[in-house]
């Protein structure tokens, strides 16, 4: 879920074309669980599965976000998560129970025949499994993936920091609190979408925000956004109790310094809050990894999907002939443009 901040920050809304030719760095895991979530059938809520009944809405999801990415002229690299520290294991555990709640509520609202889809996208559940096949189906797309050793965000904002990639691609905001100069979100998830229990239609457009307008914007440090997060309640921290976006600000403006809101507020969370506040100023990262695109490979790609997972033969294809396209026509100069780091 990450940080709730998104009310006071500023943002923009742009068209997927804008940010042709950039590199972003995609945090894989929120965009995997957004894809399992949205991948369903409205009234059952099932996901897509194969003649197995191996769940297949993720890879649905990778296969053609990707090329849409792609074709748009953005240069992806998934970032996945390594292990989580080790005082977010209340969060999971949280998390874990209410998907489980909501795997009844699901059971039930099939059994009543009633709508089920809003209690089946709260159950889903990315398993080691999904997260293999995952990377496989990347690997024959010829797109680049990265292992964290610790939380995904964290990473992508380090590959940003180092102008390997131009921006986070998230939907939480934990990415600004770890340094990510730019988060673009709804990058998964952009299009038309149907407005929950309503006929009506929306259509989603990705956000660009800014670290250096919101700071500014803010009249903040970085430190300071860091205190705000923590404030409201993170991944890693419940917030403090009737502490909002904007007493949370007020409250940094007011007292400046961490160690000052330290005294002044009373926090509730069982591990040490320094501690937590140093892993957002310096998280585990890495800079063993390889990044590069290569060509689709369209005979393993036809493979995996199809004859492994039951994919339409046709719609792959179509899909497959779109991605070499996007190679070597298009918004890319040449080839050789399109395999430059």
């Amino acid at each position: 879920m990450g940080v709730q901040i998104s009310g006071v920050l500023p943002k923009k809304e742009v068209e997927l074309v804008e940010l042709s030719g950039k590199k972003i760095a995609i945090d894989a895991f929120n965009s995997i669980y957004a894809f399992l979530s949205i991948i369903r059938d409205r009234m059952t809520g099932e996901p897509l599965r194969d003649s197995k009944g191996t769940i297949t809405s993720h890879l649905s999801g990778l296969f053609y976000r990707n090329i849409n990415l792609i074709e748009n002229g953005i240069k992806p690299v998934w970032v996945f998560d390594g292990e989580p520290p080790k005082f977010k294991k209340k969060t999971i555990e949280a998390r874990a129970a209410a998907k489980e709640e909501a795997r009844k509520k699901w059971e039930e609202a099939l059994e009543k025949g009633e709508e089920a889809i809003r209690y089946a996208q709260a159950s889903s559940k990315l398993t080691d499994k999904m997260v293999v096949d995952s990377k496989q189906l990347l690997g024959v797309m010829g797109i680049p993936w990265v292992q964290a050793p610790s939380e995904g965000e964290a990473m992508c904002s380090h590959l940003c920091k180092k102008n390997i990639a131009y921006a986070t691609g998230s939907q939480d905001m934990d990415s600004m609190l770890f340094g990510s100069p730019r988060l673009i979100r709804n990058l998964s998830i952009s299009g038309r979408r149907k407005v929950p229990k309503k006929e009506e239609y929306i259509e989603i457009k990705p956000e660009l925000i800014d670290l250096e307008e919101v700071l500014s914007s803010l009249g903040i440090t970085r430190e300071q956004l860091i205190i705000m997060g923590m404030l409201i309640g993170t991944d890693y921290n419940p917030g403090v109790e009737k502490v909002g976006p904007k007493t949370a600000l007020k409250l940094v403006k007011e007292h400046k310094t961490f160690k000052n809101i330290l005294e002044k507020v009373e926090w509730q969370a069982e591990t040490d809050i320094e501690e937590i506040y140093k892993f957002f100023l310096k998280p585990p990262v890495t800079d063993k990894y390889k990044i590069e695109w290569r060509q689709p490979d369209s005979n393993r790609i036809i493979n995996f999907m199809v004859e492994e997972h039951d994919f339409s033969r046709e719609r792959i294809e179509k899909g497959i002939e779109k991605l070499q396209q996007s190679f070597i026509s298009g918004r890319q100069a040449s080839l050789k443009g399109w395999f430059e780091k």
